[in-house]
């Protein structure tokens, strides 16, 4: 994209780059190789990329293109093949299963395209499952599972099991479950991907305020051009490389965004 500028960490409309010790994601030639000989495939290609606390980030590319694969890496779901990811100042690689199991737990929240909530639990009870997993008690668990949900506007479903729910209500659940560990970052990858237009508008204007009315720091993997717009900066990936990246100020208009970006 013409004009498109060089990494950098400012939150949209701020004038200066946040110093290092504001970093909630650091990534440093990070590659991921699949298979080996002719099978050999290099998924990422030598990424390096910064995030700061509070921002949101846009990831877009073509199918195959790195998207899904940078998520997992940085998310410690996966071991990259070179490279470094740190998380809040902590190196993915220098931890053991447990601590990066701790770390995952309780640092990074999850939002996947198909929800991935348990029929047989409440909406309440899903929300509150990765604080019972980690050792809170049950009556402070409940207490900040409806927190969750009211930060999410869906108290009122809170009784009710996933297919009671719409697939945007079921999304709204999953977010709630994501910010219930008050994470220090949300991985989203096609969070919109199963929802009809008017629900992902919803998620996504929920992801907005977001970040900011909390200086919620997400990272969020998507195929549609109006919601990256929505984001403050964007990245496009390319055979496993980050070829272009645009910050988005506030000043420019959410159209003049869009009409860019279609361009791509």
């Amino acid at each position: 994209m013409a004009g498109a500028l060089r990494r950098n960490s400012q939150k949209r409309g701020e004038e200066t780059v946040s110093p290092a010790a504001d970093r909630a994601v650091q990534v440093r030639g990070l590659t991921k190789v699949f298979g080996t000989g002719v099978a050999r495939v290099t998924a990422l290609g030598g990424i390096d990329l910064d995030v700061t606390r509070g921002e949101f980030v846009a990831v877009m590319g073509a199918s195959g293109s790195g998207k899904s694969t940078l998520l997992h890496l940085i998310g410690g779901l996966d071991v990259p093949t070179g490279g470094s990811v740190h998380v809040g100042g902590e190196d993915l690689s220098k931890l053991d299963d447990d601590r990066l199991t701790q770390l995952r737990r309780r640092r990074i929240g999850f939002i996947f395209q198909a929800y991935n909530l348990l029929d047989v639990l409440t909406a309440e009870e899903n929300v509150a499952l990765p604080l019972i997993i980690d050792g809170v008690a049950e009556r402070e668990a409940q207490e900040r599972s409806l927190r969750a949900l009211e930060l999410v506007d869906i108290t009122d479903r809170r009784q009710h099991v996933p297919g009671e729910l719409s697939g945007g209500e079921q999304q709204r659940v999953a977010i709630a479950r994501a910010l219930v560990t008050n994470p220090l970052l949300l991985l989203a990858d096609e969070p919109t991907g199963n929802l009809d237009s008017a629900a992902s508008d919803q998620v996504m204007t929920l992801l907005r305020s977001l970040a900011d009315e909390r200086r919620q720091t997400i990272l969020m993997v998507t195929h549609n051009a109006s919601h990256a717009a929505m984001a403050d900066r964007l990245l496009r990936l390319c055979d496993g490389r980050i070829v272009e990246q645009q910050t988005l100020p506030q000043r420019r208009s959410f159209g003049k965004v869009l009409e860019d970006l279609e361009a791509w």
